[in-house]
């Protein structure tokens, strides 16, 4: 037995998210019928942690047992040729039998993109958050900064999540504007459910003069959702980078 880590990328809007469900085609599933195209095998294939619909994956990690011959480093050629166009797998190798993408994973990267300008651009529809007032960024800069460190991010939580700590550790966070885009990056050791997008959501609203830099201390302090910004759509949203 062979264990292989994948690492993929994909553009998520055609599909209910990375998790296999009954109500909607998954990128985890598209996977596995691949592989079983290749192998002739039912796999698990176990993903670095899933992804909602609407949100793409630069460097989504997971891992699949197989029986399989077939060459390690051939098996994103193999399974390329049968994965849909919004689907790749960028890279396959063999690893240690007990990897586990999920429980070894250290900490994640994701980026968001922001679309600002008053009017929108259709070439960036499905891939950012179309923002039309005016934000002012020196002020989102300055508010992101108190997201640093280790806090309880119950506030930057969706209610119906079923986390058993909702302490995380943020280590980078960073944004900057260049041609109408506001590119967010954020680097942690976990993020809980909608984190990350209830972040960008609270820093668009400081960027609007709704909320001010000096309110994020309490809104984490705070341990209540209502007390954050608005949740960003997801479609801004890429998991960039898995930690191992």
């Amino acid at each position: 037995m062979t264990n292989i880590k994948l690492t993929i990328e994909y553009f998520a809007s055609n599909y209910c998210g990375w998790q296999k469900q009954k109500n909607g085609n998954s990128i985890q599933e598209e996977i596995e019928t691949a592989i079983k195209l290749v192998t002739g095998e039912t796999v698990n294939l176990i993903g670095s942690g899933r992804t909602d619909s609407g949100v793409h994956a630069k460097g989504q990690v997971a891992n699949f047992n197989t029986n399989s011959n077939i060459p390690a480093d051939k098996f994103k050629f193999a399974l390329n040729a049968n994965l849909p166009s919004d689907i790749s797998i960028i890279n396959s190798e063999k690893v240690s039998n007990d990897f586990h993408s999920r429980y070894d994973a250290l900490g994640k990267r994701y980026q968001y993109l922001i679309y600002n300008r008053k009017i929108r651009n259709p070439l960036y529809r499905d891939f950012s958050y179309h923002v039309p007032y005016e934000l002012d960024i020196d002020e989102m800069k300055s508010a992101a900064k108190y997201f640093l460190g280790t806090h309880d991010f119950s506030s930057f939580m969706t209610s119906n999540s079923s986390a058993k700590t909702t302490v995380r550790t943020i280590d980078k966070i960073s944004l900057n504007e260049k041609d109408n885009l506001v590119i967010f990056f954020v680097q942690g050791n976990g993020f809980l459910y909608n984190m990350v997008r209830i972040i960008v959501g609270t820093l668009v609203d400081v960027g609007r003069g709704k909320l001010y830099k000096k309110d994020i201390p309490y809104i984490i302090k705070s341990k209540k959702r209502i007390n954050a910004g608005h949740t960003a759509p997801p479609q801004g949203l890429y998991l960039e980078k898995v930690y191992y």
